[in-house]
């Protein structure tokens, strides 16, 4: 029995020690190395985190890192809370203004981005034409202008993990008995106070998985960054990711050792910041 238990969990673990495991190992060994272009190997041990740490570009990319999670996730968990409390409601056609909210997920993020990135355009952009239809004159430079450009990433980003939040949310809403909200209603419980006594205590275990999943998201962004900001862009600075530095530094400088140490260090910040949530989960999700 305990064989064939073994072997119907086998691949999923060969697939996690191959693509996961694997890799990591071979990370954290290189990021003690310097790599040549030719792939020859030498160990520098931890030169690597110090020049880390004395680089002026790891701490800007960690800074605009860990804004537009602080941003991004907070303003796309309430809106994905708010999407899925109304959309699970008797109204006509809900199930086409959920399929609405979800399409964002089924399209590939590079081709959302490009999308955005037109959008934005200072020229012929559908969002300064719309301004300029209300009456705001001059042009926004969404893709330009270092002081905006970190909310045109955040509003993509908000925009595109919205629908898919929203679904799982939309299912923890759906298994909290009626017979709840049959009781609020006769001791006079208004839809205020059943949202804050009744709906989001039970929904918290699907927040805790949201909220944790969202945060690693966020701190993995490279996509929107890729396709909307040109290398060139003098703005490009301001959005710059740990995961963006990493390819820039190994794929375009051929310095894989000091690339891997960024990923290193960014793999310790999602471990730090995921083991305090569990920690603070005893607090405020409810498994009742």
């Amino acid at each position: 029995m305990m064989f064939w238990g073994w072997m119907l969990i086998a691949p999923t673990l060969i697939g996690l020690l191959i693509l996961n495991i694997i890799p990591v190992i071979q990370t954290l060994i290189m990021s003690f190395q310097n790599v040549s272009t030719f792939g020859e190997s030498t160990w520098v041990f931890f030169d690597n985190y110090k020049r880390l740490f004395e680089d002026p570009k790891f701490w800007l990319s960690l800074k605009n890192t860990l804004l537009y999670g602080i941003i991004q996730v907070p303003i796309t968990v309430a809106l994905s809370t708010l999407a899925a409390v109304l959309l699970n409601q008797k109204i006509k056609g809900v199930e086409v203004y959920r399929v609405i909210y979800f399409l964002p997920m089924i399209a590939a993020p590079a081709a959302v981005a490009m999308v955005w990135r037109w959008m934005y355009s200072s020229d012929y952009g559908l969002i300064n034409s719309f301004l300029k239809f209300l009456g705001f004159s001059g042009n926004i430079e969404w893709l330009y202008n270092p002081q905006v450009v970190i909310w045109s990433l955040i509003i993509v980003g908000i925009w595109s993990n919205v629908g898919y939040n929203m679904i799982l949310l939309l299912s923890g809403l759906q298994e909290i008995p009626k017979s709840y909200y049959e009781a609020a209603d006769l001791d006079g419980a208004g839809t205020v106070q059943q949202f804050f006594k009744i709906t989001l205590p039970l929904l918290t275990p699907q927040l805790f998985f949201v909220l944790v999943t969202s945060i690693i998201s966020a701190f993995q962004v490279f996509d929107l960054i890729f396709v909307m900001f040109e290398a060139t862009n003098p703005a490009l600075s301001k959005v710059q990711s740990l995961v963006y530095q990493f390819y820039n530094e190994t794929f375009i400088l051929d310095d894989k050792g000091y690339g891997a140490a960024i990923v290193i260090i960014l793999v310790v910040l999602i471990m730090i910041v995921t083991v305090i949530q569990l920690i603070g989960q005893k607090k405020w999700v409810n498994y009742d």
